[in-house]
């Protein structure tokens, strides 16, 4: 299974630079619709939720001092992505890519999964809080089905 900085590697590779908040942004939407998709993570790594949406925090260890990260920036390797893999990032691209950072934020504080993460946590509280990979992959089944109510839709339904 690639990592998380696989799969940033391949983002960037494709639509870099990035800010840090789009980047973790679109990472969520690809292991949301991976899970959906493949019945698996596209990688290991946890998202977790934090005040301003959801975050990769060893993939932010590495670039928290930037303000745009680059293709060839973090480590990783596109190449570890099979073509499913590679598939999801690019169709999440197509859908999502055009969104900026805050967009992406807000959409992500919308949906089940960030917020059941983060339960009773108060706005802008900073917290750790894991966001559920069962969670992510039934919302994310619904969203594509067409299930979700529109308020909490993304930028539309995307398929493989």
């Amino acid at each position: 299974m690639p990592s998380v900085f696989d799969a940033a590697a391949l983002i960037l590779r494709l639509a870099s630079p990035l800010t840090p908040t789009r980047l973790h942004k679109l990472l969520y939407y690809c292991q949301g619709h991976h899970l959906a998709w493949d019945g698996v993570p596209l990688f290991p790594e946890e998202l977790e939720a934090w005040a301003n949406g959801p975050v990769c925090h060893p993939l932010w260890v590495l670039h928290q001092r930037l303000d745009k990260v680059e293709s060839g920036r973090l480590p990783g390797d596109p190449n570890e992505l099979n073509l499913d893999q590679t598939e999801t990032v690019s169709a999440v691209l197509e859908a999502y890519g055009h969104l900026d950072g805050h967009q992406l934020s807000i959409m992500t504080q919308q949906e089940r999964p960030w917020l059941v993460a983060r339960g009773s946590a108060p706005p802008g509280q900073r917290h750790h809080l894991p966001i559920d990979l069962d969670v992510m992959r039934q919302f994310f089944s619904e969203l594509i089905a067409g299930d979700e109510s529109p308020s909490t839709l993304g930028p539309g339904q995307v398929s493989p």
